[in-house]
């Protein structure tokens, strides 16, 4: 059974960095494989993104030591069994606003009777039948976080980052600002103290927080915090703006 690496680490509190991987494509997943990143989210939820191409953003990244995680676009039984079947051995569950769909998460990532999770002999995620202990150690080596995203979720924090078998809790900055009436407004005061009041919380019941910023100096400051785990760019955002400041920059020096 391969081993978690990400699990491992922010089990230990280990600060990891990571790159958030918006670009539905293996060639760009392999460009940043090896650029150092601790972690990579594939998304399904804000990227067209379809399980084919998650599958071959997997498989680029084997080329590295970045470990991935899958976001799936919704709490979805069958898309979690099916990013399990393709190998994804971490996975972010957007928008959870209860213990309850917490336990759904967790039940969806487990096989009966202490999940749902549909049984498949030979598939990517047991080297194709090959990992004969594949049934009884593959919980060992899932990681579950839940993703806050309302302030009724942050209301309801202690009871979602308890549920047994949620590894992380991760904070969407973003969608807790438009909750807050502060949509756009990613770097508001009042939005990190809430966020930042919450992640000691989490710590607290020992269980690791993570986040998503945009600068460098920002996730740094974070990891040196009560955060264990933060993505500090994506590789869309990387993109645009260095293709923003490429063409100003030309245009600066034409006479």
């Amino acid at each position: 059974m391969q081993t978690n690496t990400f699990l491992q680490a922010i089990k230990k509190r280990e600060p990891q960095v990571g790159l958030w991987v918006s670009l539905c494509s293996n060639y760009a997943a392999d460009i940043v494989s090896t650029a150092g990143y601790d972690w990579a989210l594939l998304d399904m939820e804000h990227s067209p993104n379809e399980i084919g191409v998650v599958l071959s953003q997997m498989q680029a990244f084997q080329s590295g030591n970045t470990a991935t995680i899958a976001r799936p676009m919704w709490n979805d039984s069958v898309v979690v069994k099916r990013l399990m079947d393709i190998g994804s051995q971490s996975l972010l569950f957007p928008m959870v606003q209860s213990a309850e769909e917490a336990q759904a998460a967790v039940r969806a990532t487990r096989y009966p009777p202490e999940g749902i999770r549909g049984v498949s002999g030979t598939q990517r995620g047991n080297h194709f039948g090959r990992v004969k202990d594949y049934f009884e150690q593959v919980h060992n080596e899932t990681c579950v976080i839940v993703q806050i995203e309302t302030m009724h979720a942050l209301n309801q924090l202690e009871d979602i980052a308890g549920v047994d078998g949620v590894d992380g809790v991760f904070f969407g900055p973003a969608d807790l600002a438009a909750d807050m009436g502060k949509l756009g407004q990613i770097t508001d005061a009042q939005l990190w103290e809430q966020i930042g009041n919450a992640a000691k919380a989490v710590e607290a019941l020992g269980k690791p927080a993570g986040t998503l910023v945009m600068d460098a100096s920002r996730a740094a400051s974070l990891l040196n915090d009560s955060f264990t785990f933060v993505a500090c760019g994506s590789d869309l955002g990387l993109l645009a703006r260095g293709a923003d400041k490429l063409i100003a920059d030309v245009r600066r020096e034409l006479v």
